[in-house]
């Protein structure tokens, strides 16, 4: 089983090349779940903010669909829960300022 940053780091590999994002950040939140009965298996929760062109016209409903896409084959034996915050560049730059 991979440690937490060769899964933080695996997560932002598999984001990066599927959806070639402008901004991305992966946050573990595992520790904040400790003793969480889905958690008892190894796998983390995971928070995802990630901006990318791609998402531009996308619904909510279809950009975390591209996520998951992305990270299926990290369902298997690294995450358990996916929290996803994503953005088109224009969104993102509003929400900042």
């Amino acid at each position: 089983m991979a440690d937490k940053s060769e899964r933080v780091a695996r997560i932002e590999s598999a984001l990066s090349e599927a959806i070639e994002p402008a901004y991305l950040r992966v946050e573990d939140e595992s520790a904040l779940h400790a003793g969480h009965a889905g958690a008892a298996d190894g796998r983390g929760h995971y928070r995802v903010h990630i901006v990318s062109g791609r998402f531009r016209e996308l619904s909510r409903l279809r950009r975390h669909r591209l996520v998951y896409a992305a990270l299926e084959s990290e369902f298997a034996d690294a995450i358990h829960a996916l929290a996803i915050h994503a953005y088109a560049p224009d969104e993102w730059e509003a929400a900042e300022n």
